[in-house]
């Protein structure tokens, strides 16, 4: 009457601390084990799931006659939430969850569908070095973090927190717009493109049109944009801009620690990328 593989509707007829013994027909009980009843939860015993009289459907995973068993399975009968996790919660989906437990390397959050993530805990915060989650957070609190990474064979899913805050290069985008006039230092210099420090922390790229020489002085009548002098001069008060600055019309070779003008080209907000053009 019974296979492997086969869906069957039953009566939990009794429970024990090992599994639930179902009623497939009268005087025929299957038994599911503990480890068959949930994908994702650790049952510690199955009243914390079933109780006795209760109609579950079933999946048959294994008949042996001889010794009168029949092992039976209430998972796979619900769906295994992780063949499609990887779907789903693709690395940089955002999600939204009330954490379920901490421990002192991280916190699991419910992200739904019977699954939980997990939030290292140096991936909480960047504000300040943790000694425990529980500095930050507290079970039962909703939390925002974004998937870092799925693991199906291993059933984990990485979450991070301190990925959504808001950093240095994010305020700076929010704060200027393409064509504005900026101040910065060059960190780093190569054949075609340098670094640009920009602002404390923050980094821009800068395709050079040619060593030595600011983009764009090829042609006489060529319009230089005005340095922003209010930014120059909080940049020039601050720490990280230590070094020489060179003057508008200095034709020397480029070199880290000089100060120059440049024209902001693109902002991309989601890559965390700034790129200007050197203008004097």
């Amino acid at each position: 009457t019974f296979s492997p593989g086969q869906r069957v509707k039953g009566t939990v007829s009794r429970l024990t601390d090992f599994g639930a013994f179902v009623e497939l027909l009268p005087g025929v009980d299957g038994l599911i084990h503990v480890s068959e009843l949930s994908w994702t939860k650790k049952i510690r015993k199955p009243s914390d799931l079933l109780k006795a009289g209760e109609q579950v459907e079933v999946v048959v995973l294994g008949v042996k006659i001889a010794e009168k068993r029949i092992s039976l399975g209430l998972k796979q009968a619900l769906g295994d939430p992780w063949e499609e996790a990887e779907k789903k919660f693709a690395s940089g989906t955002v999600i939204e969850g009330p954490v379920t437990s901490l421990t002192s390397f991280g916190a699991f959050v419910d992200i739904g569908n019977g699954l939980e993530g997990m939030v290292h805990i140096a991936d909480i915060t960047n504000e300040k070095r943790l000694n425990h989650p529980r500095e930050m957070l507290a079970v039962g609190q909703t939390v925002k973090a974004t998937v870092l990474g799925v693991d199906r064979e291993k059933r984990r899913i990485r979450l991070g927190m301190k990925q959504l805050e808001p950093t240095s290069a994010d305020e700076f985008i929010a704060e200027h717009k393409t064509g504005d006039s900026i101040t910065g230092r060059l960190v780093d210099v190569g054949a075609n493109r340098a670094k640009v420090e920009v602002a404390e922390g923050v980094v821009a790229e800068c395709k050079l049109t040619g060593r030595g020489k600011p983009a764009g002085s090829g042609s006489p009548s060529a319009e230089t944009p005005k340095a922003d002098l209010s930014s120059l001069t909080a940049m020039l008060s601050a720490k990280w801009k230590q070094g020489p600055s060179v003057s508008t019309d200095e034709s020397s070779e480029l070199k880290p620690g000089q100060v120059r003008s440049f024209r902001i080209v693109n902002l991309d907000p989601a890559k965390k990328k700034i790129e200007v053009d050197l203008v004097g």
